[in-house]
């Protein structure tokens, strides 16, 4: 497997494996310019890694919510050239969220070959616990939630206690439904109001209300996310901040301060 801090270690087969698609679609993704060249291995094999996989899964996420190949095409080229493998799935989270549920039955052989290794009972444990997979009446058989596999598959991989993970999950629930309803709240009392509250009949209504809704949650949802980048962004930089001393007093340098290059902008930058 490998990492952000890796060199590539796939062959062309493990990810098309790893991605859900065949070797055929890698390539022809390749051939269109959707997919970076491979790092060029011994005897002369391509080599991918984790941002060729978070690519890919952009590219069919694209692909479900109807883009033709032209759009997802100008889609990418609007993308930075730097985007890392994380970048490029919040993207994908940020595409996939307004996708419909749509359940799928994958087999445990499937299953392993998206894990890239056998799927053992801890990894089912661990991704029905995160609510990415559910068991059905056959132990070999699970629903999947397809907009979150890529997520819970990359979670499985980090050195972090599931206990801390699941707590975590839970801080984000809890926090997110709060800022749900303290937001529905108030378009419920200033910006519907009493005065729309009191015209049109009830289907109008619900017409109407839907319409804003339409209109207002892709902006709410873009807000939320730069802010909590913006946040993370400076609670990571304290943190690490801790164990660097002032450099010609501009602040911490190195990882996660100004001088360093993987830090990327600084909270007002973005």
């Amino acid at each position: 497997m490998s990492t952000e801090t890796e060199e590539p270690s796939l062959t062309v087969d493990e990810l098309a494996a790893r991605a859900g698609v065949t070797v055929r679609t890698v390539r022809f993704y390749s051939t269109r310019g959707l997919l970076p060249p491979p790092a060029i291995g011994p005897r002369r094999v391509g080599r991918y890694g984790p941002e060729h996989l978070s690519r890919l899964a952009l590219i069919e996420e694209l692909q479900h919510q109807g883009m033709t190949l032209a759009a997802i095409e100008r889609y990418l080229e609007a993308l930075p050239d730097d985007l890392s493998a994380d970048d490029l799935a919040i993207h994908r989270a940020l595409v996939a969220s307004w996708a419909p549920d749509a359940p799928e039955e994958v087999s445990r052989e499937q299953l392993a070959r998206r894990l890239g290794r056998e799927a053992a009972q801890e990894d089912v444990d661990r991704l029905a616990a995160l609510g990415t997979l559910e068991r059905t009446a056959d132990p070999d058989v699970f629903r999947i939630d397809p907009r979150t596999l890529h997520l819970g598959l990359r979670l499985l991989d980090l050195p972090i206690p599931m206990e801390t993970i699941l707590a975590a999950h839970t801080v984000v629930v809890d926090h997110t439904r709060s800022v749900a309803r303290e937001l529905s709240r108030l378009f419920r009392d200033e910006v519907w109001g009493p005065e729309l509250a009191g015209s049109g009949s009830g289907a109008e209504q619900v017409r109407a209300k839907k319409s804003l809704s339409a209109h207002v949650q892709p902006l709410v949802v873009q807000a939320l996310v730069i802010a909590f980048q913006r946040s993370m962004r400076e609670e990571l930089r304290a943190w690490y901040g801790q164990d660097q001393a002032p450099a010609d007093g501009d602040g911490p340098a190195g990882p996660g301060g100004r001088d360093d290059p993987a830090a990327g902008p600084a909270a007002g930058d973005a």
